[in-house]
């Protein structure tokens, strides 16, 4: 049981000195206010007045992971309280029979009976492991030993290499102290675990399991995990000293605290009431803001929607929002999707003819339209898919590349509405175009078309996906069906989720359909404007007909959308991170065909950027295609090359340089070679010894097709009159996917100079191959320039803060993503480099900074307008 001591100072008369003893740094109303938002908000009286007892306290004394206590007018920090160890680490592992070299686990769940049924080969081998809390009669295996119940806990864990268990402020606080590796798993309703998770994390000395894998005895990667990370708290360790310092000092009126700043204050108020308006159970995330981070750019996210949309401010995003009932879903806090039902809240008022008549200003002819599109008085579905910022990886994807990709805050928003035929509201124009045919109809509205200087509304009948037969049509029919007009081939993009889930899923779409897209992710500037546009079609489709499709079936769907239906060969990363993204996260995703291995941690000292360069970007575009199929003819030489080795290592047909193969190249590696699907899986080092030397640079379309015949990729087709790149976007493969590896690698290590340094020179390496495969561009070579002319001005007695910079997804323009310190320092020389290239080319770079939760994170809203008067 937590408590608090209460002090009475003879010289306060009745004022009372809180002293919070809690071993986590939290104040009551905040650990109630979990129990009392799932109980009832009829109970959240009690939350107000444990607040009110509090603001009469003098100061509060806050322990490092501390949580949101805006109560208290007054706070001091002081350092961590920990327990130390009475004995040595070596007499603690020869009492339980810990030899040299074996690694040693603490199993430690507090004071909860640890019950569970563990078995031998839960450990790797070679680890032993210490249960406390074991039930007594309790059979372990002989690799797990149970310890007394009255053990002292603290020698226990100085004493081993890594510690499994629950957060606490206890167990925290001392594997920090003594650098213990802490793997944890989760615990519901406890407001308190993000906190000290978030401060865990940023020194490197938290890796979480998954409960499934905890209950399972899936320890191994885990453990190895937390042996890796290096915990590396240097804080001070002397909580009990400081505060009984400060509490006789302040009792004898020798000293008075220093005031809380306001901005402080402030931050706890937001947090706590972030954490109030959750759904009950579910965790919140901590603003990047709020403990270890030293920017604030987390702030201008807030503040971009009401620069965009001044007439917004937070009292009427708050009145239009709840205009709607949400039957279902819990993302419309997040403030972009409030503002996106604040539009939909003023299409619904457009439908009055008076509110028509009064307003003041013209209507653009998009807006006219989508206030006709929805019965407001029916259900409508609404889904949100971010942008990716691509840090690492690139156009690896289609090599079967490990790419690491970030969401971003911008995103698109989809409304969705299902009608029967019949009831549909329809614009004038597609009622004459029906006459009499009852079948149902597409109507789609993309709010900004016309500022892209395109048509903004598309409408379609849905027999228009079927053949004579009623089946539905090929995906060549489709592309030919969108490039009839081309101011309305953007509605590929969107209607081609029908055809694709008609033809992948066999769903049949009986009811018309009303869809409205509005997105703010911006066009050609290489942040999957259009990958966002099908995640959130595709995921409000999916919810609207109640859909089982997960996110990652979702994104390979999307992706079969760009390549199929729009003609564009695209990879699946741009679809995976907007469906499967996690905010602050980078998605770690091998793209075989797309297999997500982890949500890589943002170390809290890192922040990435995005900065557009103005030039275009389109992977619709020649350069792109060519240097894919480039890419593939590699593919295919090396896998011909292969056979030939394989068959008969010492005599083959090609160039004189590919008889010298060294032994060690063993005719297992190479008949796995001539089969392989993913050229990333190629070798460093066997690419070099073997295969560059028969890889010419260049290569006719007709030659390679004479010589090898296809190039074995369903999405591009080779001119024989055209000549393609061949070495450096087969080597750019090959190298590419080592060089995000390592990064993901070096990412978790230890924060040191060394680190970044590293980090920043895979960005660059990277930059540089996509410019020897042709896929550069002045404007993004200008500003990856200017960011390491930032490193190398800065002397010697200053911190560097940018560390390396690189062009991103499909290249030949688009954004470039920048690596920097974690600080408001280094978003002023973000800010520096825009101005530069601003008055070097007279284009102002667009900054993507912050991130944002993928669809499948996000979920779906399913709302219902309350009332209007129409």
């Amino acid at each position: 049981m937590k408590y608090f001591l209460l002090l009475l100072h003879p010289s306060l008369s009745s004022e009372v000195l809180w002293l919070q003893r809690s071993f986590m740094s939290e104040s009551w109303d905040f650990i109630y206010a979990d129990y009392v938002m799932a109980a009832g908000l009829q109970y959240r009286s009690i939350v107000w007045q444990i607040a009110e007892d509090y603001s009469y306290a003098e100061f509060l004394l806050r322990l490092p992971g501390y949580c949101p206590m805006p109560a208290f007018r007054d706070t001091i920090d002081v350092p961590l309280i920990v327990r130390k160890p009475v004995r040595s680490k070596e007499e603690v592992r020869k009492e339980f029979g810990i030899n040299d070299g074996e690694k040693l686990l603490l199993f430690n769940f507090g004071g909860q009976d640890a019950s569970w049924s563990l078995e031998a080969e839960f450990l790797p081998e070679g680890w032993k492991c210490l249960v406390c809390a074991a039930p007594a009669g309790q059979i372990l295996p002989p690799n797990f030993k149970a310890v007394a119940s009255d053990v002292y806990t603290p020698d226990l864990i100085a004493a081993s290499d890594c510690m499994l268990g629950k957060i606490g402020y206890g167990t925290t606080s001392e594997a920090l102290a003594f650098e213990v590796p802490f793997v944890f798993v989760r615990r519901d309703y406890f407001n308190e675990e993000p906190f000290l998770r978030n401060m865990l994390e940023y020194h490197h000395c938290g890796v979480e399991m998954i409960r499934r894998d905890f209950l399972t005895g899936c320890w191994s990667p885990y453990l190895t995990k937390a042996l890796r990370i290096g915990p590396s708290y240097k804080g001070p360790l002397n909580g009990g000293e400081v505060i009984a310092q400060i509490v006789e000092e302040v009792a004898l009126g020798r000293n008075s605290p220093f005031n809380r700043n306001g901005v402080g204050r402030l931050q706890d108020a937001i947090v706590f009431g972030l954490q109030m308006q959750r759904i009950p159970g579910q965790e919140v995330g901590i603003p990047m803001w709020y403990t270890h981070a030293e920017k604030e750019l987390a702030l201008r996210s807030a503040a971009g929607i009401e620069q965009l949309h001044p007439s917004l401010s937070k009292n009427s995003l708050h009145a239009e929002v709840e205009n709607f009932e949400i039957l279902y879903g819990d993302g419309y806090n997040l403030l972009d999707t409030k503002a996106f039902l604040t539009s939909l809240s003023n299409l619904a008022n457009m439908t009055n003819e008076k509110s028509m008549t009064m307003s003041k200003t013209p209507l653009l002819r998009e807006w006219l339209a989508a206030a006709g599109l929805f019965d407001w008085k029916e259900d409508i579905y609404v889904a949100r898919a971010p942008g990716r910022l691509d840090v690492m990886g690139g156009i690896g994807d289609y090599s079967g590349s490990l790419v690491l990709q970030m969401p971003i805050g911008e995103a698109c928003h989809v409304a969705v509405q299902l009608s029967q035929p019949g009831r549909q509201p329809l614009w004038k124009h597609a009622i004459a175009r029906k006459g009499s045919d009852a079948g149902p109809v597409v109507q789609i509205v993309s709010l900004g078309a016309e500022l892209c200087n395109r048509a903004p509304t598309f409408d379609m009948d849905i027999s228009d996906f079927l053949d004579v037969n009623g089946n539905p049509i090929t995906y060549e029919c489709a592309r030919e069906y969108f490039g009839k007009d081309p101011s309305q081939k953007w509605a590929a993009y969107v209607a081609g989720t029908i055809l694709v889930l008609m033809r992948e899923k066999g769903v049949e779409f009986e009811h018309g359909l009303s869809i409205l897209v509005s997105s703010a992710v911006p066009e050609g500037k290489g942040v999957s404007s259009s990958a966002a546009v099908e995640v959130a079609t595709m995921s409000a489709l999916i919810a609207a007909y109640g859909l089982n499709i997960a996110p990652r079936e979702m994104a390979v769907l999307c992706q079969k959308v760009e390549n199929h239906v729009v003609g564009a060969p695209c990879g699946v990363m741009d679809q995976m991170a907007s469906a499967c993204g996690e905010a602050y996260k980078l998605l770690a995703m091998i793209c075989q065909p797309a297999e997500v291995k982890e949500h890589v941690n943002i170390p809290t000292h890192i922040q990435f950027w995005g900065m557009d360069s103005g030039i275009r970007h389109s992977v619709g575009g020649t350069d792109y295609g060519s240097v894919r199929i480039g890419t593939f003819m590699g593919r295919a030489i090396i896998k011909t090359t292969a056979a030939e080795l394989s068959s008969s290592p010492s005599q083959t047909n090609g160039p004189e340089s590919s008889n010298l193969v060294h032994k060690e190249f063993d005719t297992d590696s190479l008949h796995k070679e001539k089969e392989e699907h993913y050229l990333c899986n190629i070798l460093t080092y066997r690419y070099d010894a073997i295969y560059a030397k028969v890889i010419p640079e260049q290569m006719r379309g007709e030659d390679f097709i004479k010589l090898y015949g296809s190039h074995e990729d369903e999405v591009t087709n080779i001119d024989p009159c055209c000549v393609y790149p061949v070495k450096a976007p087969t080597t750019h493969a090959v190298y590419d996917n080592f060089r995000s590896k390592t990064f993901a690698v070096l990412l978790e290590s230890t924060s040191t100079a060394e680190q970044l340094e590293a980090l920043g020179e895979l960005m660059y390496q990277s930059h540089n191959s996509y410019s020897s495969c042709g896929l550069g561009s002045a404007g993004t070579d200008l500003l990856v320039q200017f960011v390491r002319q930032s490193q190398q001005s800065t002397s010697r007695r200053e911190k560097n803060r940018l560390f390396g910079a690189k062009i991103t997804g499909g290249g030949c323009g688009g954004t470039v993503c920048i690596m920097g310190w974690n600080s408001k320092q280094t978003a002023d020389e973000i800010c520096k480099i825009r101005d530069r290239y601003k008055e070097t080319t007279g284009h102002s770079p667009f900054i993507f900074e912050g991130s944002s939760p993928g669809a499948g994170s996000f979920g779906y809203l399913r709302i219902r307008l309350k009332s209007i008067s129409i």
